[in-house]
């Protein structure tokens, strides 16, 4: 028998919330208490893992980036040739009854998701389902624990790829996750807090849960993109280092680059920016320079601080 993993100790570890408890969740436009919101076990999602999500914040009442979030959500369902069956403007309604319900403003993570709906049997092809798409939104509370500036996080390089997209496209944001939660878990056996993914040719393409940057002499260096999904929260930070002026790069680099990086951090919409300590047992911190610091350097700090204030000024409640 396996031995069970540790507690979670990453980037999406929380600062539990006893408010969560008494949430209400949107399930196909119906509201229920956590403990009666359920879906049906003939779901293409339990089934199959057949559908699309995202992950959003919730920022003094709006959602930041909003607009791109629906984008990338209807794009992915486009993909697969998924109904959503409402339009992004009733979705977008629908979000915010839910949020309003629950008497929500900030420092909530909310998971939108959307699959194929209901099949007459267990059976992958889409022509045996039956109904409408289902659609579930689960509001919480939740803030990252606090010190994670100042820590860092552990990651571990895995032998799990991230695959060409002639198997399973990794720009898609699939409720298929498995490749990831593999990686997860030989990252967390080897004691890691995140696994660092690589592409085909073996360059670094991504994390398991969150994308991952680098600062080599005063540049910012991210993957090239094609084996990770469009991340809102990677574009805004490639955005925000164009306007402090940084060269921003999206390339192919490998593990040597890494080693020898100055800074490393990854991003994600729960916890914005989190800086890296250690990949792979190496210390991140370039060894010639005259500056000492313990977590996030100083220039994951200033892009940190330069995410924070635009996502605050993208939140919006309508597209």
């Amino acid at each position: 028998m396996n031995a069970p993993l540790a507690p979670a100790a990453n980037i999406h570890d929380i600062a539990q919330d006893p408010r969560n408890a008494s949430i209400l969740i949107s399930v196909n436009g119906q509201l229920y208490p956590r403990e009666k919101a359920v879906v049906s076990v003939f779901d293409s999602g339990f089934i199959l893992g057949d559908g699309v999500w995202e992950g959003l914040r919730l920022v003094n009442g709006g959602v930041p980036f909003l607009r791109a979030h629906l984008e990338r959500l209807y794009e992915g369902a486009k993909a697969i040739f998924m109904d959503v069956g409402i339009s992004p403007q009733e979705l977008v309604q629908r979000l915010f009854d839910c949020i309003a319900a629950n008497k929500m403003e900030d420092g909530v993570h909310i998971r939108l998701m959307v699959t194929r709906g209901v099949k007459s049997t267990p059976y992958q092809d889409p022509r045996v389902t039956v109904g409408k798409a289902t659609i579930v939104i689960i509001p919480e509370y939740k803030t990252p624990k606090p010190g994670a500036m100042e820590k860092g996080l552990s990651l571990h390089t895995v032998n799990v790829r991230r695959g060409a997209p002639d198997v399973q496209d990794q720009k898609l944001n699939s409720h298929s996750k498995l490749n990831c939660i593999t990686a997860c878990v030989q990252a967390a056996n080897a004691g890691a807090d995140e696994a660092l993914m690589l592409d085909p040719l073996g360059f670094v393409a991504t994390c398991n849960s969150t994308h991952f940057f680098i600062v080599r002499r005063g540049e910012l260096w991210t993957s090239t993109g094609q084996y990770c999904i469009p991340g809102i929260t990677r574009a805004a930070l490639l955005r925000v280092g164009r306007e402090l002026g940084l060269p921003t790069f999206e390339k192919q680099f490998s593990l040597y680059d890494v080693y020898g990086a100055d800074e490393a951090f990854v991003t994600g919409t729960f916890a914005g920016v989190t800086p890296v300590r250690v990949i792979d047992g190496r210390p991140v911190r370039n060894p010639l320079s005259s500056e000492e610091w313990a977590g996030a350097g100083p220039i994951t700090r200033q892009l940190s601080e330069g995410y924070k204030a635009l996502a605050a000024r993208e939140a919006a409640r309508t597209l």
